[in-house]
């Protein structure tokens, strides 16, 4: 009994203290964890925190047509598309392209989801950060935002932060429990991004028609010192995605959201 009980301590113990953080931070240094993003204030007391990163080998432009048309009937989410299937929040594959019909997302706006509340959209800065907010939504509050920095002319650090506050302890208990999956789902989203964004076929820059206003498309200008381009017409079906409770939080990035 004592043996077994060491076993399980020591399990416990690992777990909570070197693999957590490992989760926590997965793809970052330290200056990650502390870097500022766009959706930080909006929930400051935290009580649970998860920062993720990958280095995508393309400017930021080609990676946020990816990142706008996620949503249940949109892009999807890019991660492990057969258990959002198995659970009924995807009934196809993620996206392989990207879909000009999906590009013009705006604060206001909710990601559609297909089991859950849908994520509204609080903050977006084209192609540097899209951040999702559910706060009062359930037995926690969850903001999840992405940010897109460049780390050179055709490298871009794409970075996934999940912020929750648990109301009570069960909502601390549940985080727990969740984290686990919500790591796995999360680091193959990123890494469904990166190789997306890395292909050939996505290697069009954003055109201005893709982004909000006048504003944005002289930025796009000024950073890009690209011409204009035009999507073609003909593009496949949009891929819905997962997303609706305790699961969705799973496919949807290392936090959790409760059930709609």
């Amino acid at each position: 009994m004592l043996p077994t009980m060491l076993v399980i301590l020591t399990i416990a113990l690992l777990y909570w203290f070197p693999i957590r953080r490992w989760m926590s931070g997965w793809g970052t240094v330290p200056s990650d964890l502390v870097r500022v993003m766009a959706g930080d204030a909006l929930l400051p007391n935290h009580t649970y925190s998860a920062t993720m990163a990958v280095i995508v080998d393309t400017p930021p432009e080609h990676i946020w047509p990816w990142l706008v048309q996620m949503g249940y009937k949109r892009g999807g989410l890019y991660s492990y598309d057969w258990l959002d299937r198995l659970f009924g929040f995807l009934d196809r594959p993620s996206a392989s392209r990207i879909l000009p019909e999906f590009q013009h997302l705006s604060v206001g706006d909710a990601i559609p989801l297909g089991r859950g509340p849908s994520w509204p959209v609080a903050v977006i800065e084209p192609c540097r950060a899209l951040v999702l907010d559910m706060r009062n939504t359930g037995a926690v509050d969850w903001v999840w935002q992405f940010g897109l920095y460049p780390v050179d002319e055709k490298r871009t650090q794409l970075v996934s932060r999940s912020r929750v506050r648990a109301h009570d302890v069960w909502g601390r208990l549940l985080t727990s429990a969740i984290e686990p999956a919500g790591f796995v789902m999360t680091r193959q989203m990123l890494l469904g991004l990166k190789r997306r964004a890395e292909r050939p076929q996505s290697s069009a820059p954003v055109g201005d028609d893709l982004l909000p206003n006048a504003s944005a498309r002289a930025a796009h200008h000024v950073a890009t010192k690209d011409a204009p381009i035009s999507w073609s017409s003909s593009t496949p079906s949009a891929a819905p995605v997962s997303a609706g409770g305790v699961v969705n939080a799973v496919s949807a990035g290392g936090a959790i959201i409760t059930a709609g």
